[in-house]
């Protein structure tokens, strides 16, 4: 049985993330456990997800989910705007909800660059260098 689906178009910040993740090369859209996922042979980034505290399972419907190098992760945890996403989280992701403050786009840009130099080839990752 395949996932609902679990956004809008015109969800906030849906469209920002849009246009910084497809800006990479190769990268494509396609919806993945019923949100929209960002992918080059994997997956570097997420629109909304949830999170699991006190045995609780919690939607976060507008946040971005990007994989973080391991030493980044904890001064980002430190943050408030940051959550430990359920089922990526021990995969080292991490989720920055969109609700908690205004988003800095910059930020979220620089994120997804990191995320996506984690699972995007050399090759790929030359291209993006190169432009």
């Amino acid at each position: 049985m395949p996932h609902p689906i679990m956004f809008g178009d015109d969800d906030p910040g849906l469209r920002e993330l849009r246009d910084i993740a497809l800006s990479y090369p190769e990268a494509y859209e396609k919806v993945s456990h019923g949100r929209p996922g960002f992918f080059v042979s994997k997956m570097f980034a997420m629109y909304g997800g949830s999170t699991k505290e006190t045995g609780i399972m919690r939607a976060v419907p507008h946040c971005v989910m990007v994989k973080v190098e391991e030493a980044e992760r904890s001064a980002l945890q430190q943050d408030e705007r940051f959550f430990h996403p359920a089922y990526l989280g021990p995969s080292g992701w991490l989720g920055l909800d969109f609700s908690v403050a205004e988003v800095d786009w910059a930020e979220v840009r620089e994120l997804v660059d990191a995320s996506y130099r984690l699972v995007a080839s050399r090759k790929l990752i030359k291209l993006l260098d190169e432009a």
